[in-house]
C-alpha cells in the first residue's frame, strides 16, 4: 500500500481507503469485522464512514466501532455528518436545527463518537451543505472540536468548486480550521469533477477523496458490453447507468488493460489515484475478496504516458 498526505494537511492516509456505507445495511457485525481485518492487514488505513449510514442511522458507526475495538490507533477514522433527512434521530425533533449549525454539530459529534467508541476523529465532513446555515457559524464550531481535541482535520462532500474557494477564504479571514478534504463523485467515467472541483481543490490545498470511483461496479470488470449484471448487484439494481457510451468506454480500457498486463480495476483505480489533486480512492467492499483486490490495484502507479493514454480512453468531455 502507498499512502499520502491529503491536501496541505498533515494527515496522512491510505492510496485507497475503505468506503463503509454497506456496514449496518448489507453487512452485519460478523461481515464487518471480517471486512476491517482484511483492510487492515491490506494496509488501508483510511475507514469513511458517516452518522447516516445503515438502516437505523447510525448502525454503520456503531458496527465499525466495535469491529475497531482495541485497534482504533492503526486506522485514519473519518465520519460524516449532516446528510439530509438521514440525521439519527436524538429525540430533538426540528428543535436540533440546520444540518451546519453550531447546536446540531455538537449533538452530531458527540454521537459520533460514542457509535464509534473513540474519543477524536481523525477526519470530520460535513456530508451536504444544509442550504441556510452561514459557512463562517458551520465553521466556527467546527474549529472548537479541532481545539478541544475531539476532531483532527475538517472535510466537504458533494460541494461545487465556489464553496471550496468561499470556504477557504472564510477560514482564513477568521482564523478558523480550515477544509483539507473535500469528497466529490468522481471515476474514470464520471470526470465532471475535473472542470472546477478538482481544479478548486487543488489551488486552496484541498485533497480530494473521490466516492464511487469504480462507477457502482462497472469499472471491476464484471459486467461488460452484452451481458446482464449479477443479480443483487448495485448495478442490477440502477439498469440506466449501463448506457452504450459507458460500455464503450469500459471496453476501451479494458482493452488497453489486456495489452498492458493490468486489470480493468488495476486501470480504475490506479489511473485516478494518479490524477492532480487525488488523495484517496474510497472504494466501498462488502467482503475480504473485495478489499483485497481494491488495496492490490492501488500498488499500480501508472507512467505519465500511460495516464495519458488511459485519460484520452475516458475523456472529459
Amino acid at each position: 500500500m502507498r499512502y499520502r498526505t491529503l491536501g496541505d494537511s498533515g494527515l496522512r492516509t491510505s492510496v485507497v481507503g475503505l468506503g463503509c456505507n454497506s456496514i449496518g445495511a448489507s453487512l452485519d457485525a460478523a461481515r464487518t469485522r471480517a471486512l476491517v481485518d482484511a483492510a487492515i492487514e491490506a494496509g488501508v488505513t483510511l475507514f469513511d464512514t458517516a452518522e447516516s449510514y445503515g438502516e437505523p442511522a447510525g448502525a454503520g458507526e456503531e458496527l465499525l466501532g466495535a469491529a475497531l475495538a482495541g485497534r482504533r490507533d492503526k486506522v485514519v477514522l473519518a465520519t460524516k455528518f449532516g446528510a439530509p433527512g438521514r440525521r439519527p434521530d436524538d429525540g430533538r425533533g426540528e428543535a436540533r436545527g440546520a444540518p451546519g449549525g453550531r447546536s446540531s454539530i455538537r449533538r452530531a459529534v458527540e454521537g459520533s463518537l460514542r457509535r464509534l467508541r473513540t474519543d477524536y476523529l481523525d477526519l470530520y465532513q460535513y456530508h451536504v451543505p444544509d442550504g441556510v446555515t452561514p459557512i463562517e457559524e458551520t465553521l466556527s464550531a467546527l474549529t472548537e472540536l479541532v481545539r478541544e481535541g475531539k476532531v483532527r482535520y475538517l472535510g466537504s462532500s458533494n460541494v461545487p468548486g465556489w464553496r471550496i474557494a468561499e470556504a477557504a477564504h472564510v477560514a482564513r479571514a477568521g482564523g478558523h480550521s480550515p477544509f483539507v478534504s473535500t469528497q466529490t463523485h468522481w471515476s474514470l467515467l464520471e470526470r465532471g469533477a475535473e472542470r472546477e472541483v478538482v481544479p478548486a481543490a487543488v489551488h486552496y490545498g484541498v485533497g480530494v477523496l473521490p466516492f464511487f470511483p469504480l462507477a457502482h461496479g462497472l469499472l471491476t470488470g464484471k459486467v461488460r458490453r452484452g451481458q446482464e449484471p449479477p443479480p443483487g448487484t448495485r448495478l442490477a439494481r440502477l439498469p440506466h447507468l449501463l448506457t452504450p457510451e459507458r460500455l464503450e468506454r469500459v471496453e476501451a480500457l479494458a482493452a488497453w488493460g489486456g495489452e498492458h498486463g493490468r486489470s480493468v480495476l488495476e486501470v480504475a483505480i490506479g489511473a485516478l489515484a494518479a490524477l492532480p489533486g487525488c488523495g484517496s480512492v474510497i472504494a466501498g467492499a462488502t467482503g475480504p475478496e473485495q478489499i483485497r483486490a481494491n488495496a492490490a490495484a492501488g500498488d499500480w502507479e501508472p507512467t505519465a504516458g500511460e495516464l495519458a493514454e488511459i485519460t484520452a480512453l475516458a475523456p472529459l468531455g
